[in-house]
């Protein structure tokens, strides 16, 4: 690592993206020497279902052979409306194999926040599980779940290759200005996650990485599935509907070597307050949100394994992170990955000295870094300054580059490993009969978790505005707490002092 007195810190190149490139086919690569070995176990409490490497590339290739008979072409978007099923990861390679762009999204959305987004995506097909939120009828194929599985028996179609740089997928993130962005990725995004391996994972071919999350969470799609398949390892996911508590016993059945999960649920996981039995188990891997060194101790103590976490966002994955080579000093974040170009900067847009808070930074040149968000060009180009994207997130750096986290620079909630916006929940939650006016921010409630809490003056209405919430809002965007006030804190201004509003929590 290369640096100065200043908080910017070069780690050296990285081996450039090779042209052409296909992210399926780099993810599946290992597929044809190892056709029998389990690339995907969904672990239930009662035996498994398991699918080989060969049988998951031909799934993978035949569903992208599926998606173009169906008159899909390159370039074209397809939504998935997908449960917590290998559903999921089949649609989304198989579409990527073959040029198409996929976008996951959560299966917790409701129909507004869906409609927004195929308003915004015009998207040329949709695949729908039964159950979830989706319009009925509009301009786009309706792919079931039946049909999408029948394209699975079809013969493999052939790796669309081409310039690493293009258009590959598509997620969504909470934005600034309170409407959720789509943000576009490259194909090389898959390249640049080699940087994790060791920077992070420690990950090996023989290992078998547990992730906690449904298969439709994008921090399960890379870390739990995209990154093992790129290793030649196996992924474990639990069913759905496996509650946290039972997770131990699944991973010690299993052999799970690696376990990956957001904070949360390794809180709900020791809460069993006992030794957890995980004789196979090598470490954790914790990203989502800020790890609190309670449940890092607590951990530690019931397993006799380390806990190491990562930094990163929907634009750049993760970025900064500890691993067994490198552990983190107690509170900090970890060091950036070998690869990475990234600085704290000032308020002037240049590196502030070491051990000075600034705001977390990325080169343009990172191979992860999105391409921008989708029909929104000034607010792409709001974040950055110079050749730095900026993260909206503080922190301060020490000699030795390891980085400590200082929160966010704007009022970007975190409820559950989640970013959203108090503006988006606040404009779903508007318009209710007898409320004058209306403002959210996340409190936390104990070390290390947030939620998010809505206050509001006028006539009592907590059933009112958790009914628009649960209509207009997915689950993890709801407020948990409802509180009445005389009136919300403002300044001389009249504008809203939106961190005085934790002051009322209680």
């Amino acid at each position: 690592m290369t640096g100065n007195a200043l908080s910017e810190f070069d780690t050296g190149p990285f081996a450039p993206c090779p042209a052409p490139f296909n992210m399926a086919a780099h993810v599946l690569a290992r597929a044809r020497a190892q056709p029998d070995k389990i690339a995907l176990s969904v672990m239930k409490l009662s035996g498994s279902s398991r699918w080989s490497y060969g049988r998951l590339e031909a799934a993978v290739r035949g569903t992208g052979t599926g998606l173009l008979q169906l008159g899909l072409k390159p370039g074209d978007i397809l939504l998935l409306r997908l449960g917590n099923t290998v559903d999921f990861p089949i649609a989304y390679l198989g579409a990527i194999a073959v040029g198409i762009v996929p976008v996951p999204t959560s299966a917790q959305l409701t129909l507004p926040e869906v409609e927004a987004m195929i308003e915004t995506l015009q998207p040329a097909a949709v695949t729908v599980e039964a159950g979830l939120a989706c319009p009925e009828q509009g301009d786009f194929t309706r792919i079931d779940t039946a049909s999408l599985a029948a394209l699975r028996e079809l013969p493999p179609a052939d790796y669309a290759m081409g310039d690493p740089g293009r258009l590959a997928y598509i997620v969504y993130t909470s934005g600034t200005s309170g409407r959720p962005r789509a943000v576009m990725h490259a194909h090389r995004a898959i390249w640049a996650r080699q940087m994790m391996m060791e920077g992070w994972y420690d990950l090996r071919t023989s290992d078998r990485l547990c992730h906690a999350g449904a298969f439709n969470w994008t921090y399960t799609l890379g870390t739990g599935l995209m990154d093992p398949w790129t290793m030649g390892a196996t992924a474990l996911i639990p069913e759905a509907g496996i509650a946290p508590e039972r997770l131990p016993l699944l991973m010690k059945r299993f052999d799970a070597t690696i376990f990956a999960a957001a904070p949360g649920v390794y809180r709900k996981v020791l809460k069993q307050g006992s030794q957890l039995s995980l004789p196979k188990l090598r470490h954790g891997l914790s990203a989502g949100e800020k790890l609190g060194e309670t449940v890092r101790k607590d951990w530690r103590a019931a397993t006799g394994t380390e806990l190491y976490e990562a930094y990163g966002m929907s634009e750049c994955s993760t970025f900064i992170s500890s691993c067994p080579a490198s552990p983190a000093l107690a509170g900090a974040l970890g060091t950036p990955q070998h690869g990475r170009h990234i600085a704290l900067l000032g308020a002037d847009g240049a590196p502030v000295p070491l051990c000075e808070i600034g705001e977390i930074a990325v080169h343009e040149s990172d191979p992860g870094l999105m391409l921008g968000y989708l029909g929104a060009e000034a607010e792409t180009r709001a974040r950055f300054t110079g050749p730095w994207f900026r993260t909206g997130d503080l922190g301060h750096a020490d000699a030795s580059g390891q980085i400590f986290y200082h929160g966010r620079r704007d009022d970007m909630m975190n409820a559950g490993g989640y970013r959203v916006s108090p503006l988006e929940v606040e404009a779903a939650l508007h318009g209710i009969e007898g409320v004058e006016a209306l403002a959210v921010t996340d409190i936390e409630v104990k070390e290390g978790v947030r939620i998010i809490a809505c206050f509001y003056t006028g006539a009592e209405a907590d059933g009112a505005l958790k009914a628009r919430a649960e209509e207009r809002l997915a689950a993890y965007k709801r407020p948990k707490l409802y509180r009445r006030l005389e009136a919300l804190p403002t300044g001389p201004n009249g504008k809203l002092k939106r961190a005085e509003l934790r002051e009322y929590a209680t």
